[in-house]
């Protein structure tokens, strides 16, 4: 279709990601097709190649929604930690996680917003979002036609993703979570030909990575993602594709590179709301991510699961004390989940970045020779710590607080 089945909404959810189809999919279950949703995307999700390693917790995925063995690409059982000399640590926990293929994954998604009275259009791009005299949100949005269409909802959530640029700048949002700070360079390639468990994920540490890590993650047991992401103060020298691609044939040199995308992630956590005047902010678009892993598919389900339910409030609320009561829920129950653990994370992440190479190869050097069942999270990151002794006064406070 190239309109849009109303002109007022109650809500408009703008980025079918996983923050988004799941804001809609919750939305749609507590209404009971009563309220007039919309989620838009400017593609079909699942048609377009997806930037993203893929790999999930399974127990967390699965609290959150049923895995299907279709969505599935295979299990991962652990994690290689490899230091820049080459020393590989070992996490080992059998099936402790999956690779999902997304496509299938938000289509299913999307699906389940449809049965739950969601309208969709995944052939729209929101141009642009402001605030209507009446108080409600005016959206404009161009079709595959070209032609503009003007939307009025109550509400709008944003899951446009790192940057959340729909939503910057919008005088009344003052003080609302925004990522516009909080984003780093990431590239990865999808390639054949590199040497791989297909159970296992490869990270790699140190100076090659500024502020950053590489890695590996199999696929389908031939194809690889193999990228990494720097940190946002890294330095620039070359350009990311030259760097990946030395990468790649200094030590895979027989790799074939079939593709190469890059892109701009969020990376971190802050004290800001996720909600104000009616417009919530979820998964990427908050900045909802593991600040070292910048793993956020778990962590966008779980934020657009809290976004919708605190949505459903809003729209149910008959004063301005309970609409603001329903903003506050967001943040609140967002950091909660994820959100404190995130903040101390973060503290983390600034010391693993001052680990020296040398460091890094004396911890791996000393963990590789422990059997694997002794080669715990706890043991890993302690052992990388101790190497470093300068560094446990400077993280004091996340010691204390761990």
């Amino acid at each position: 279709m190239s309109k849009t089945a109303f002109q007022d909404y109650d809500t408009v959810i703008c980025g079918a990601g996983p923050a988004g189809l799941m804001a809609a999919c919750t939305l749609g279950r507590l209404t009971g097709s009563a309220r007039r949703i919309l989620l838009l995307d400017k593609k079909e999700p699942w048609k377009e190649p997806i930037f993203c390693a893929e790999a999930v917790s399974t127990d967390r995925l699965n609290a959150l929604w049923p895995i299907k063995p279709e969505w599935v690409r295979g299990p991962i059982s652990g994690i290689y930690f490899t230091s820049p000399k080459g020393y590989r640590a070992e996490f080992y926990s059998k099936n402790c996680g999956s690779l999902l293929c997304r496509s299938k994954f938000h289509k299913d998604l999307a699906d389940e917003c449809v049965k739950n009275g969601v309208e969709c259009h995944f052939n729209m791009v929101v141009q642009s979002l402001e605030r209507a005299n009446s108080g409600q949100w005016k959206i404009v949005i161009k079709n595959a036609l070209g032609e503009e269409l003007v939307v009025i909802s109550k509400t709008v959530v944003d899951g446009t993703g790192p940057g959340a640029r729909l939503t910057s700048g919008i005088k009344c949002l003052d003080g609302i979570e925004s990522g516009d700070t909080d984003l780093e360079p990431a590239i990865f390639a999808v390639a054949e030909g590199i040497e791989h468990s297909r159970e296992h994920i490869e990270l790699f540490w140190g100076t090659e990575f500024p502020n950053g890590y590489g890695w590996i993650f199999p696929r389908d047991g031939v194809e690889v993602n193999i990228g990494f992401v720097l940190g946002k103060n890294a330095d620039k020298r070359g350009s990311n594709r030259e760097r990946l691609m030395n990468f790649i044939q200094a030590h895979y040199p027989r790799a074939k590179v079939k593709a190469v995308y890059g892109g701009m992630i969020a990376c971190g956590q802050s004290n800001r709301p996720l909600a104000k005047c009616g417009l919530f902010k979820a998964g990427d678009s908050a900045s909802c991510v593991n600040p070292i892993s910048r793993s956020g598919i778990v962590e966008g389900l779980h934020c657009g699961k809290i976004v919708g339910e605190c949505v459903f409030q809003w729209l149910g609320a008959n004063s301005d004390a309970l609409r603001l009561a329903a903003e506050a829920k967001a943040f609140d129950e967002w950091m909660k989940a994820y959100g404190k653990a995130h903040m101390q994370i973060a503290k983390a992440k600034v010391g693993l970045s001052q680990v020296k190479d040398c460091q890094f190869d004396k911890a791996a050097k000393k963990l590789c020779k422990l059997p694997r069942e002794k080669q715990t999270m706890v043991r890993i990151f302690l052992t990388v710590l101790w190497s470093c002794p300068s560094l446990i006064w400077k993280m004091r406070s996340f010691l204390h607080d761990w």
